[in-house]
C-alpha cells in the first residue's frame, strides 16, 4: 500500500508542471468573443476567467465585431486588449468573405476607428488565396501596418506572401497537422510568420513535449504565440483546462523561451502594453 502510495506520488510530480510555469504571464493569441457567447459569457465573467488564469494579454477578434469592441473600449483594468477586425458578420462569411465586395467595404468602415493592430482572424485555402479582393487586403495590410490572422494551409500562406512579400501573418493554429520541419522551413523563408497554437497537433505525447516541437520552440523561440480559440461556447466552459494544458508543456521548456512564448513574444509583436 506504502509503495502503491509512493509510485502514485512520483508520477504526480512527474507530469505536473514546475512551479513556474504556474506562474508565467499568458498572453491569448486567439480569442473570440462572439455574440452568441455573450450572454451565457458576459463581460464580468470573461475578465473574471482571464484573471484566475493569469491571462494578461488577448488578441481580440469576433463575429461580428461588436464583442472586439466591447472588450477593447471596456479598457478592463488589468488586461491588454489588441484587437484585430474580423471580415465576418456571420458564420456563413467564412466560405464567401474574400471573393464578396461587402466585406471589402466592412473592413473599409471599421479601420477609422484606428485602434485595430490586424485583419482577421479570416479562413483561406488553397487559390482562393490568390483572389484580387484578398490581395488588396493584402496591400492594405502592408500599406497600414497591420498583421494578417490567417487560418489557411500552406500554399493559402505562401501566396499571402507572394501578394506583398512584406505582410506579416500570424499563422492560426500553425497548420493543425502540417509536419514541424515544413513550420520550420516555412519560419525560416518568412521571417514575419508567427505560428499561433490553438487545436495544434503533435506538440505532445500525452503530457509529454515531442522532442520535435521542444526543438522546434527552441530554434524558433522569438516565433510562436499560444491561443484558446474560443469559437463556440464550450471552448469558454473548458477555458481553465485549456490554459492549464498549455502550462503542463510551458513548464518543460528552459524558463526564457517559455516566457517568450506565453507573453513575451506578444510584447515584441505588438509592442509592450
Amino acid at each position: 500500500m506504502r509503495l502503491a502510495l509512493t509510485l502514485l506520488i512520483a508520477g504526480l510530480i512527474a507530469v505536473a508542471p514546475p512551479a513556474r510555469a504556474q506562474d508565467l504571464p499568458l498572453f491569448d493569441a486567439h480569442l473570440h468573443y462572439n455574440d452568441l457567447a455573450q450572454e451565457p459569457f458576459p463581460l464580468a465573467h470573461v475578465l473574471r476567467l482571464f484573471k484566475e488564469n493569469g491571462v494578461r494579454g488577448i488578441l481580440a477578434n469576433s463575429r461580428p465585431n461588436d464583442g472586439t469592441r466591447l472588450l477593447y473600449e471596456s479598457k478592463p483594468e488589468g488586461l491588454w486588449v489588441v484587437p484585430f477586425l474580423r471580415p465576418y458578420v456571420t458564420r456563413a462569411d467564412i466560405a464567401t468573405w474574400f471573393k464578396d465586395p461587402r466585406i471589402f467595404a466592412l473592413i473599409q468602415s471599421e479601420l477609422p476607428r484606428g485602434y485595430y493592430r490586424g485583419i482577421g482572424e479570416f479562413h483561406l485555402h488553397g487559390n482562393d488565396a490568390a483572389h484580387e479582393q484578398v490581395r488588396r487586403i493584402v496591400e492594405l495590410s502592408v500599406e497600414k501596418g497591420l498583421w494578417l490572422h490567417a487560418h489557411s494551409d500552406v500554399a493559402a500562406v505562401e501566396i499571402l506572401f507572394a501578394h506583398n512579400p512584406k505582410a506579416k501573418i500570424i499563422w492560426a493554429h500553425t497548420g493543425f497537422s502540417t509536419a514541424p520541419e515544413t513550420v520550420a522551413k516555412l519560419l525560416d523563408t518568412y521571417p514575419a510568420l508567427i505560428g499561433e497554437l490553438s487545436y495544434r497537433g503533435g506538440i505532445t505525447d500525452g503530457q509529454t513535449l515531442t522532442p520535435a516541437w521542444r526543438d522546434l520552440f527552441t530554434r524558433h523561440a522569438g516565433r510562436f504565440l499560444i491561443g484558446s480559440d474560443t469559437w463556440v461556447n464550450e471552448r469558454w466552459e473548458s477555458y481553465g483546462s485549456l490554459i492549464a494544458g498549455y502550462r503542463q508543456w510551458l513548464g518543460q521548456l528552459p524558463p526564457d523561451v517559455a516566457l517568450r512564448i506565453a507573453y513575451k513574444n506578444a510584447e515584441a509583436i505588438f509592442g509592450a502594453p
